[in-house]
């Protein structure tokens, strides 16, 4: 169980930060851009809202096998497959998880609004300037809420996880993943104290979230 729970932990963390990193720049620029074809990129990155799971893990699943192109890039360095590994795990989590950090960061860099970017730059601050001490400080709210939307959903995987992990004890195996091998095994008891974990760990993920949107206001321009 404890490697189980380590696993969970580390496959969240893990997404949570690579989400954060990719995600920033992206929502900025759909922030930001006039671009008319800028909702088309947007409706893509939100795709992973309605698809069901295992359609996005069958394509990862492909994509990383050692049929793909991709693995065929990367045999050269000795790697044939990503499939049924952690790391396989943790790119099929950015993708599944992907919305749930652009939406809060695309709306938290949305209700900046120009004026304190203007007024940063007629002060004679440069566009990194302004997006590092000026933007990100405004969309800490929307950074907070990020973080804890991803690592509560990653958490919650299963139908990616399942495609592309395999539950494989001590490798890929999760508590949602967990969960359905005891069930399956028909372990009542035990799959029932995962899941109330899993419970009291939701609600206290929405909570810190309800708590975030009202401790920290919206930045008025």
């Amino acid at each position: 169980m404890g490697l189980v729970l380590l696993t969970t932990a580390e496959l969240a963390l893990v997404t949570t930060i690579l989400l954060i990193l990719l995600a920033t720049p992206l929502a900025w620029w759909l922030a930001r851009s006039r671009r008319w074809w800028k909702e088309a990129i947007g409706a893509l990155t939100a795709l992973p809202l309605v698809l069901p799971p295992t359609v996005i893990g069958f394509y990862v699943l492909i994509a990383l096998g050692p049929e793909s192109p991709l693995m065929a890039l990367l045999q050269p360095f000795g790697v044939r497959t990503l499939a049924f590994t952690f790391t396989g795990l943790v790119i099929g989590s950015l993708f599944y998880s992907l919305p749930f950090a652009i939406q809060p960061l695309r709306t938290a860099f949305e209700a900046i609004g120009d004026r304190p970017l203007e007024i940063a730059a007629t002060m004679g601050a440069g566009p990194f300037d302004r997006f590092f001490t000026v933007a990100l400080p405004l969309a800490r709210r929307g950074f907070l809420s990020a973080s804890i939307l991803v690592f509560a959903h990653t958490v919650g995987e299963f139908g990616v996880v399942l495609m592309i992990g395999g539950n494989i004890p001590g490798k890929t195996e999760v508590l949602s993943t967990r969960i359905y091998q005891l069930v399956e095994s028909l372990q009542f008891g035990e799959a029932h104290r995962i899941a109330a974990v899993l419970v009291a760990f939701s609600f206290a993920a929405l909570l810190a979230l309800l708590l975030v949107e009202r401790r920290i206001g919206t930045p008025q321009p």
